[in-house]
């Protein structure tokens, strides 16, 4: 098992590429940490995880856009774990996905900044602390394949193409501590909140018109992404730092 004895912390646990990672990763031999703003869906999580045999799975929920909340996770991470291995950053979301430049709303854009970029900094931030005096740690961060650019998704792209430039600067930073930090920068992920938000018409519509794009000829699955995070959080990927990796299916190449 590649993660035996490895501490895993994944934030966003309780969405689907979250979710799956947790499930992934716990298969794999670590001891996850689930964290998200949504308790009762993490538990659910755990519930899940258990019921497949993985047994060291805790829930420790938080408001990553808070950052009280975010010094109170790792401090009990600090106090319950013997140490932090792995951090992988998946909580976020677009809460302006379809707007012109001149109505780009000045809360909506904030929302995405913090929930995407300052949430993935700070908690980037508390695990180096944890990481550094042990000279070892795993970072995956959830970038997304906009930070190239997308007309009407403004805010978002430019939280997404932050977190490809912290990722980067994190890693020459990090680097001689035996620390690693990348990103995964995925396409369409077919995931449970697209087809609650956009309801099933209008999301398999959307899925089917970005399938056609892709050269794969499908979406990604949030197994493609989880299995991803497994890799880069695996020392089989150990002399890999400061890449941002696409799953997309070939899309914008």
């Amino acid at each position: 098992m590649r993660l035996s004895g490895k501490t895993a912390l994944i934030t966003g646990a309780a969405g689907g590429i979250g979710s799956t990672t947790a499930g992934i990763f716990s298969s794999e031999g670590a001891s996850v940490i689930l964290s998200d703003c949504k308790r009762d869906a993490c538990l659910a999580v755990e519930s899940e995880i258990r019921s497949q045999g993985g047994d060291n799975v805790t829930v420790m929920p938080a408001d990553l856009t808070r950052e009280e909340d975010i010094l109170k996770l790792f401090s009990e991470i600090g106090s319950s774990h013997p140490a932090l291995d792995i951090l992988v950053n998946i909580a976020g979301g677009d809460h302006e996905p379809v707007a012109d430049v001149e109505s780009i709303d000045y809360e909506r854009m904030s929302r995405n900044i913090d929930l995407n970029l300052k949430s993935c900094i700070l908690c980037c931030r508390e695990a180096c602390r944890i990481m550094k005096p042990l000279a070892y740690g795993r970072i995956v961060n959830m970038s997304s394949l906009v930070y190239r650019g997308s007309p009407g998704q403004f805010s978002y792209s430019a939280s997404k193409g932050g977190i490809f430039s912290f990722t980067r600067s994190l890693a020459m930073a990090m680097g001689q501590y035996n620390i690693t930090v990348n990103a995964l920068a995925p396409a369409l992920v077919d995931v449970p909140v697209f087809q609650k938000v956009l309801g099933r018409d209008k999301w398999l519509a959307m899925a089917e018109a970005a399938a056609e794009r892709y050269p794969l000829k499908r979406i990604a699955s949030p197994e493609d992404v989880a299995k991803a995070a497994l890799f880069l959080a695996s020392d089989d990927a150990s002399f890999i730092t400061g890449q941002v990796i696409e799953i997309s299916g070939g899309a914008r190449l």
